[in-house]
């Protein structure tokens, strides 16, 4: 049977700043981000199966993503574990805000590549990652394929 690709899009708002950049992006800010999961594999063939003809059912990627990606990032605030606002992120943590300390520059590129660990560790045996689009704006984004991983 044919390979088959599906995309399913997702949308959060999350609030970053750049540890060390020289420009307004050290601040914190936020942005409105969109994620477009596209993935690859063989519909299931078995005419007996529940999910006959499906790659993977929407409904399982989306509750894929969600918990992997969306729900944890959406309306947090994602700093730099080497930030020197490590200080203002613990003082929000406690006030009960999501704040993620994460070990990479919370970057659209550095996301992305966390975002694609996070979603090909999850997929059914049978389904592989074949792209992400994260869309940081509205004119600007970062795409990973599987295809250029080494």
């Amino acid at each position: 049977m044919a390979q088959i690709r599906i995309t399913k899009q997702f949308t959060f708002e999350t609030a970053h700043a750049l540890y060390g950049y020289d420009g307004k992006c050290k601040h914190v800010h936020g942005h409105s981000y969109t994620l477009d999961v596209c993935v690859i594999g063989e519909p299931i063939a078995d005419q007996d199966h529940v999910k006959y003809g499906m790659l993977i059912d929407f409904g399982d990627l989306k509750k894929i993503v969600k918990k992997e990606v969306v729900d944890p990032m959406d309306h947090a605030i994602i700093l730099n574990k080497d930030t020197p606002h490590k200080e203002l992120g613990e003082n929000l943590k406690s006030s009960g805000h999501d704040v993620i300390f994460v070990d990479y520059q919370p970057t659209t590129e550095m996301m992305i590549e966390d975002f694609a660990h996070r979603i090909k560790n999850a997929l059914p045996q049978n389904v592989r990652l074949h792209s992400l689009k994260l869309r940081e704006t509205a004119t600007g984004f970062a795409e990973w394929f599987a295809a250029d991983q080494a």
